[in-house]
């Protein structure tokens, strides 16, 4: 029989389920401890440092990023430009973000990956192909939006030459 050891400071009727989930299973000497149990200000600062060594490592190491980024940069900077309603433009907005979260998820995905194995194998392939299948429906919605954002516009111009 296992014996748990009580913690002092939590209260004495609290079960040993309890007890248990309370207890960091973190070796206390580990990078994920130390930064782990931040709150406040300090954790959103943290947070925010972690997510643009995210950006960068993404920007820096995956070409398919790259890509993604500079479509998306172009397509904003052209909403500027065409007379959409704010809607409109609102719903692209939203479009150009999923297709770099999508791309963001995807890179992660291939790098835990090749991470734990650079090895050929059939599980490998299948989240990779899976992720990629995931970012070619975010890029097929963009375009799809902005084809039908652009002849929303332009048909209109058309009739009235008519």
């Amino acid at each position: 029989m296992i014996m748990t050891k009580l913690s002092p400071d939590l209260p004495p009727n609290t079960s040993r389920t309890q007890q248990a989930s309370s207890q960091t299973p973190l070796n206390t000497d580990s990078f994920a401890y130390n930064v782990k149990g931040k709150t406040g200000v300090a954790r959103i600062i943290k947070a925010a440092g972690y997510s643009l060594d995210g950006f960068k490592a993404a920007y820096n190491h995956e070409a398919a990023f790259r890509q993604v980024f500079w479509l998306n940069l172009v397509l904003l900077l052209a909403l500027t430009f065409v007379p959409f309603t704010l809607t409109v433009k609102m719903v692209l907005v939203f479009a150009s973000f999923l297709s770099l979260i999508v791309e963001l998820i995807n890179t992660g995905l291939e790098a835990s990956i090749d991470h734990t194995s650079t090895e050929q194998h059939p599980l490998a392939k299948i989240a990779k192909d899976v992720g990629s299948a995931a970012q070619f429906l975010a890029l097929l919605l963009l375009f799809t939006l902005w084809m039908m954002a652009l002849y929303s516009v332009f048909s209109a111009d058309l009739g009235r030459l008519s």
